[in-house]
């Protein structure tokens, strides 16, 4: 993770700092739940907290005993040994550091679907609002990027405000499976420490027992969470591509804000680019990547191994704060986008009425043409408008097999806008729910 990509309450849950307080908070939960069963004093357990429970962690101290002891939880053991003292000895009672590191990062990947989930509601918020305020701007829809039939530019918004409740709903349930809390003990049998133990410090940290930990939480757990945040981030990328797609100079029919003083090109003073969206796409596909190496630590060797360890360390931050940064950042573009329904409007009609073609096909099979013939009485006066070589409902009047079927005023009413729009508020009711 860098700066330019990063948000401080995200990066927060990663420092250094952070994580150690979570392995002390780990370590000294135990120690509680081992008093309350009789295994170490109580006063020793009360003195773990009154010595080191709002110590500031030396983290040049712990990197330095890291270098001789080549162990980053020893390290830390022994730098906490130096607040607490004799005491010390109590701590880490039939644990190994994979109860320490596992259950930490429960927490870390907790608190950071928290903040997620918290991202994908302003997000939501957001396309909401624009939503409802362009309910019923009429656009042109495409498919394989050509023009396809009307819609509106709300149906839009609504779209992605229900890919991005099903990412909430999805990143809500990945919460949920991480939170889980492993402290079992070598291979995961509890034969040195007791299962109580695990059930104390899971309620404390908020999380889980794991059920069956062997000496790690299992993998797939974590394969589905980054799995989860690769989903999110591609429908960041999808809605981020429409709105690239949208400011092309030739559509134009949305553009992200560009503010006082900004400036799109080094060499060119008219640029006005969507740098906010491509941006958003390159980081979409970082997010996306980290998924698959979280699929690969599922395969961990018998009761462990730690080829995970080094995967996790990278992911874990990275991936949580470059989503994190997508998701304001998209939430920003669409609060600010510029929306011009004029050139909606334009790009509407600038194939001469051609969008409306179905309905006319349908039309003429309601008078009895059978489907093959109307569709070639309609693509036989399509083809000359796509040229540019004239009107479509003009071509179509003067069709005789055409007009054989139907009137002019029948004709006209089959380019009736409205009638592709009909349907707008029953969209919006089954995803926005009944006004």
């Amino acid at each position: 993770m860098i700066p330019r990509y990063s948000r401080p309450e995200m990066v927060k849950i990663w420092d250094p700092q952070t994580r150690f307080r979570i392995w002390f908070e780990i370590e000294a939960h135990a120690c509680d739940a081992l008093a309350e069963i009789g295994v170490i004093p109580k006063e020793s357990a009360k003195a773990i907290w009154d010595r080191a429970g709002n110590a500031v962690f030396d983290v040049e101290r712990i990197d330095e005993i890291e270098r001789v002891t080549k162990h980053d939880v020893i390290a830390f053991l022994t730098h906490l040994a130096e607040f607490i003292g004799a005491d010390s000895r109590f701590v880490h009672q039939g644990m190994t550091s994979s109860d320490v590191l596992d259950t930490c990062l429960a927490v870390q990947l907790k608190r950071a679907a928290d903040i997620l989930i918290a991202d994908v509601d302003a997000l939501l918020a957001a396309i909401k609002t624009r939503a409802f305020e362009h309910k019923m701007t009429p656009c042109i829809g495409r498919s394989h990027g050509i023009h396809a039939e009307p819609v509106t530019f709300g149906l839009k918004m609504a779209q992605a405000y229900a890919e991005f409740d099903r990412c909430r709903a999805r990143l809500v349930a990945a919460r949920d499976e991480i939170a889980t809390c492993a402290i079992s003990g070598a291979v995961g049998t509890f034969a040195n420490i007791d299962p109580r133990v695990e059930a104390h410090v899971a309620a404390k940290m908020g999380l889980k027992p794991e059920p069956v930990s062997t000496q790690v939480i299992p993998r797939d757990r974590h394969a589905m969470f980054f799995a989860t945040l690769g989903v999110v981030a591609s429908s960041i990328e999808r809605l981020a591509t429409e709105i690239r797609h949208l400011q092309r100079t030739e559509v134009l029919e949305a553009e992200e804000f560009f503010s006082a003083g900004q400036k799109g090109s080094s060499a060119m003073p008219h640029k006005r680019n969507p740098v906010l969206t491509e941006n958003l796409t390159g980081l979409a596909r970082l997010v996306r990547g980290m998924a698959t190496p979280a699929m690969e630590n599922v395969a961990l060797w018998h009761e462990r191994d730690i080829s995970h360890s080094s995967v996790e360390r990278m992911i874990g931050p990275d991936a949580t704060v470059t989503l994190d940064f997508a998701l304001a950042r998209l939430a920003g573009v669409i609060e600010k986008l510029v929306v011009y329904p004029e050139n909606m409007r334009k790009n509407l009609d600038r194939l001469g009425g051609l969008v409306h073609s179905q309905r006319v096909l349908l039309a003429l099979t309601q008078k009895g043409v059978s489907r093959e013939d109307a569709y070639a009485y309609v693509q036989r006066n399509a083809m000359p408008v796509w040229r540019g070589e004239g009107d479509f409902l003009t071509l179509l009047k003067n069709d005789p097999d055409v007009a054989a079927k139907l009137s002019a005023a029948e004709l006209e009413e089959s380019f009736d806008l409205g009638y592709h729009l009909k349907h707008v508020d029953v969209i919006f009711a089954r995803v926005f729910g009944a006004a």
